[in-house]
């Protein structure tokens, strides 16, 4: 079982595979762990805590992360508009936690090698093709491996979802930036754990404290133009803090306080969603996690939707002897609740974008959609995305 990629989906199948009897070797493009090069900090949700808690690698959040409460949203004028729990806390105490996401790729990948796992690094995935007896890789340093299944969790730009079918989409730019850091430096009266999400006049932002009083911040400067790697990876730290602290001086909040305050290195992506991919799969390689069905970051749910997808399609590959079988079950099982969050997340990822009118309105409206969401039988109504349980020892269905 080869298996592209050694983020989330990637470490988290590995190690599903190797307790469900299988033999998965991963194939990992960078030289070390893959969350030393990318992203700031995230949340795993509690259906997320769950799915890695069946391969017992649930310690791995907590014992790096803290728990998150609830979000509170205010506008660019720094006038509260309201909060929302950020996830239920299950009755056996389990909430959502934050961490960074170097913790989690860097834990996630000990753990695999813990327990045994083959991982191959160096190795970036540049084709794919199926074989009489699986599915052959190609790799830019000239080498191959091949395998009976060929696993794609190769992020948002997968290449091997453009092998699985070369009439799947690429992924859609979201018009949004993606940024944040680290920072001691600013003084923020804040209660650790929550989220405080600012809808500014020209930029998204959000920040949270740490137990330690640090502040995890991020941003989501607009941008019409999708900018090229190249032109991202040009962008100086100093030059982007600057753009950062104009856009967010508009407002009469803390977040161009905290990027002032910020001295170490930080860099910028695109942000890019993938709502809907036609086919996951052929008989021999499957997607999985953002290869599959990048969700947006206002969703909260991308970590914990691949470990999801991860846990599942291991389930399915120990209990149905035939791949292509398992792989349909697979998708049987997933498509449909991933698709739902993902139009979810989308919805809210669009009040991010508002112009002067959109603005107006949104202030107006958030106080009173805020306040009604935060109601039980409201809170109910989506219990389906944080109650998603995975019974390891069940049958696949």
């Amino acid at each position: 079982m080869l298996i592209a990629g050694g983020g989330v989906a990637g470490t988290v199948a590995a190690l599903a595979a190797a307790k469900a009897g299988l033999e998965p070797v991963i194939y990992e493009a960078y030289e070390r762990s893959a969350g030393l090069a990318h992203g700031v900090y995230l949340t795993v949700a509690v259906n997320g805590m769950d799915a890695l808690r069946a391969v017992d690698a649930d310690h791995v959040v907590t014992s790096a992360g803290f728990p998150s409460a609830q979000i509170r949203f205010f506008s660019g004028t720094g006038k509260p508009l309201g909060a929302l729990p950020i996830g239920p806390v299950l009755p056996d105490g389990t909430a959502t936690h934050t961490l960074r996401r170097s913790d989690l790729y860097d834990g996630l990948y000990r753990e695999a090698v813990a327990r045994g796992v083959r991982i191959e690094h160096g190795k970036r995935l540049v084709g794919a093709e199926r074989t009489n007896r699986g599915a052959v890789a190609r790799f830019e340093d000239g080498t191959t491996a091949e395998g009976d299944l060929l696993v794609g969790a190769d992020g948002v730009h997968s290449v091997v979802r453009r092998a699985v079918d070369p009439a799947n989409p690429d992924p859609r730019y979201s018009g949004l930036g993606n940024t944040g850091g680290f920072t001691r430096a600013a003084r923020i009266d804040a209660e650790p754990g929550d989220y405080n999400m600012i809808w500014g006049r020209k930029c998204f932002f959000g920040y949270t404290v740490s137990p330690e009083g640090e502040v995890w911040w991020f941003a989501n400067p607009p941008s019409t133009a999708e900018r090229s790697r190249a032109e991202l990876r040009a962008l100086s730290t100093d030059r982007l803090r600057a753009e950062l602290v104009e856009l967010l001086s508009a407002d009469r909040t803390v977040g161009a306080e905290i990027v002032k305050a910020t001295d170490g290195d930080f860099g910028i992506t695109n942000q890019y969603d993938l709502p809907h991919v036609p086919t996951w799969h052929n008989d021999a390689m499957v997607v999985i996690g953002d290869a599959a069905h990048a969700v947006s970051p206002s969703s909260g749910q991308g970590a914990s939707l691949a470990a999801e997808d991860a846990v599942t399609l291991a389930r399915c590959l120990r209990d149905l002897q035939d791949v292509p079988k398992a792989l349909e079950t697979y998708e049987r099982l997933r498509r449909e609740r991933v698709e739902r969050i993902a139009a979810w997340g989308a919805r809210m990822n669009s009040t991010k974008k508002q112009g002067l009118v959109g603005r107006v309105l949104r202030d107006l409206v958030v106080p009173v959609f805020l306040k009604k969401a935060a109601k039980p039988e409201a809170m109910a109504k989506t219990a389906w995305v944080h109650h998603h349980h995975i019974d390891w020892d069940a049958p696949a269905a």
